[in-house]
């Protein structure tokens, strides 16, 4: 019988599955139980400044339209403002709130234990 050869990109697929389950159990057991996957993605893509619609986009793969809703259900939930781009009067740059950065704190305590279990 044959053996199914695995491939890098396939053990880094489950592995990235796997960190994303792990960053979102700790988001759960910290009261962000309504961050979505999309959510996480985006926050981290936003690299702690204002960034427009459009470059998040752009860096996740996704529509503007996509970016837009995960954007507004964050807001929603108090983690992100929309803010006027001081440059461009038609664009719209999104940015942690108070709240946003309590959680992006927390997060980052959340990255450093799961780092931890994975050197161990």
């Amino acid at each position: 019988m044959a053996t199914k050869k695995v491939y890098l990109r396939n053990l880094l697929l489950k592995r990235s599955s796997w960190f994303e389950d792990k960053v979102l159990e700790k988001a759960r057991l910290h009261g962000y139980d309504r961050i979505t996957p999309a959510m996480s993605r985006m926050f981290g893509h936003m690299s702690g400044q204002p960034i427009g619609i459009s470059e998040l986009a752009r860096r996740l793969g996704v529509s503007r339209q996509a970016v837009h809703k995960t954007a507004s259900e964050a807001a929603q939930l108090g983690l992100i403002e929309f803010v006027p781009d001081p440059n461009h009067a038609r664009i719209v740059r999104l940015q942690f709130s108070q709240a946003g950065w309590a959680m992006s704190t927390q997060a980052a305590k959340n990255f450093d234990e799961i780092e931890d279990t994975l050197k161990a």
